[in-house]
């Protein structure tokens, strides 16, 4: 949402908006000039004004209601700018917002001055959208609300394919449809991750890419692309796939690969990718990350091993009460690589603890618990819990990795001394 308010404002809009709190998004945007209002009330809405909404603000909200007649949802308004440029839209379960923001990296190290609007705040620009002078523009296509299938992009890329909306979808099979008929949608080319199921889902005539067997160094990786060498600065073998499809992509609009590879060697990564955020007390470096599924969780801790830490001490905090229930035990199973795991209580976000009686962060560091072969998995429902836990669990040589989509970020940055 704050994407589109920049962008929109760039484009000539009068912006204004409301959250329910301060974050680091607000404060973003007050320093583009948009003020966000805290708190939703009729109120808010300029006479006039067209309401933009997201799956997450239900009917009822008063903002909604009192511009009965003018509202849009967030996909209709990403549509509708992403339709002023050529599109490359890029979808999948994990990933995308590495991926499209690698894409982004690599246009402009190729001057191509991409559009872009992707679902973090990229480093090197400091924001997650902005309006270039090129041609294309870069967006994520969402699945969470089957909104990605708004678009129809000239350039479509895959990543992968896992069942993680539950509240969306009752099956894998209804999963991997509507990706199938988001692929369908590329004008020019579709782009998919090299695997067997992946491609099945796109048309015969997709462009596979692939990083093999990367070469893992201490926060970062290396491979060859089209005989190019690609170096990263962000580690793990799942970043290096990230790379070769948004290289892939990237090529295909026109980008020169050597340049394009050269400029992803300074790519740094987005905010809650990966990200460091200080170090304790202790000297123990804190990284926050946006994991929220089992495949995240186990491919973030594989790439925090790679900076060789004597332990890997993982905090996690699940994220919504219907994927907590339907993937409590593959969300143990992948925590289970850490050396020390904590478990926090469940960050609801749009759902609600009574419709989901039982079904708490318990459930994950059971799981975790059988898993972990002896090793501690503490339960610490609350961020004092956790604070009290890590005081006394973290040591010099460890790596204190959060991971979640709620706002388990705030717990680490209570943690620690800002780097730098």
């Amino acid at each position: 949402m704050s994407g589109l308010a920049i962008v929109a404002k760039q484009l000539g809009a009068a912006v204004t908006g409301s959250d329910r709190g301060e974050s680091s998004y607000t404060e973003r945007l007050r320093q583009r000039g948009i003020e966000p209002l805290l708190g939703h009330r009729a109120e808010n809405v300029p006479p006039g004004a067209e309401v933009v909404y997201s799956t997450a603000v239900p009917p009822s909200n008063p903002e909604r209601a009192a511009a009965a007649g003018r509202e849009l949802h967030r996909a209709d308004l990403l549509a509708q700018i992403a339709s002023l440029r050529r599109c490359l839209a890029v979808t999948g379960t994990h990933g995308k917002t590495t991926t499209a923001g690698m894409v982004v990296q690599a246009l402009h190290g190729c001057g191509l001055e991409p559009s872009y609007v992707i679902g973090g705040e990229l480093r090197a620009t400091g924001a997650n959208a902005g309006w270039g002078r090129g041609e294309w523009i870069v967006v994520e296509a969402d699945e969470s609300d089957r909104s990605l299938l708004k678009l129809t992009p000239e350039i479509a890329v895959l990543t992968n394919a896992e069942l993680d909306h539950h509240s969306t979808y009752s099956s894998r099979l209804e999963l991997e449809q509507t990706f199938r008929e988001f692929m369908s949608r590329a004008g020019e080319s579709a782009v998919v991750w090299d695997r067997p199921r992946l491609r099945a889902l796109c048309p015969r005539d997709a462009i596979p890419y692939d990083a093999p067997e990367p070469e893992l160094i201490p926060g970062g990786s290396r491979f060859r692309f089209h005989e190019v060498l690609v170096e990263l600065s962000v580690p793990g073998a799942h970043n290096a796939v990230n790379a070769a499809g948004a290289l892939t992509a990237a090529t295909l609009a026109g980008a020169d690969p050597a340049l394009a590879a050269a400029a992803l060697r300074a790519y740094a990564g987005a905010r809650r990718r990966f990200e460091l955020l200080g170090e304790s007390d202790h000297g123990v470096p804190v990284y926050d990350d946006y994991a929220h599924h089992p495949t995240e969780v186990a491919a973030v801790i594989d790439a925090a091993r790679t900076l060789r830490p004597r332990r890997v001490v993982a905090v996690f905090q699940p994220h919504l009460y219907s994927r907590t229930q339907a993937l409590a035990q593959r969300f143990g199973v992948a925590l289970a690589r850490a050396d020390v795991v904590a478990v926090l209580d469940v960050y609801a976000a749009r759902e609600r603890a009574e419709e989901f009686p039982g079904v708490d962060g318990r459930l994950i560091a059971a799981a975790a618990a059988d898993a972990a072969r002896g090793r501690t998995v503490g339960w610490v429902p609350t961020f004092d819990a956790a604070r009290m836990f890590l005081v006394t669990t973290l040591r010099p040589g460890d790596l204190c990795l959060l991971m979640g989509a709620g706002d388990v970020d705030q717990l680490g940055r209570s943690l620690v001394h800002a780097p730098g």
